[in-house]
């Protein structure tokens, strides 16, 4: 039973254009569990906005897969609901989806694209915190 968290780690990182004025940004932290092919955490989004989509979290879970080639080793996947808030004066929520796809290397950097509500983000980088990149170098 021990064996079934085998070589788990932790990552964190970000998936958008950090720096671009308005441009939303997911950050993430997650459990990979390599063994499994499984992934789970959180998913932050935020925006300079207001209303209800400046500022989402997320619990997510995937999957993760190497690719054996190229320069991106793994590709990830990851999936989620989160309560979405009519802004006023309308009253009511529903269950939103976000979905989001990674293609990055053995360090968590490459490049990826995420959803939610109606927003679609792609083709963005994927960089991951320093403190993650020192421990995986």
């Amino acid at each position: 039973m021990s064996d079934l968290l085998a070589g788990a780690y932790l990552a964190k990182g970000t998936i958008g254009n950090v720096g671009t004025p308005g441009a939303p940004i997911a950050t993430f932290s997650l459990v990979v569990v390599p063994s499994q092919n499984s992934v789970s955490g959180t998913v932050v989004i935020t925006q300079a906005i207001s209303g209800p989509d400046g500022n989402i979290v997320v619990p997510v879970t995937g999957k993760i897969y190497a690719t054996g080639f190229g320069q991106f080793t793994q590709v990830v996947s990851l999936q989620g609901q989160y309560v979405h808030s009519f802004p006023p004066p309308a009253i009511g929520a529903f269950l939103a989806n976000f979905d989001a796809h990674l293609a990055i290397d053995g360090a968590w950097n490459g490049t990826g694209g995420f959803s939610y509500y109606q927003n679609n983000v792609e083709n963005v980088p994927v960089k991951a915190t320093p403190v993650l990149q020192a421990e995986l170098a």
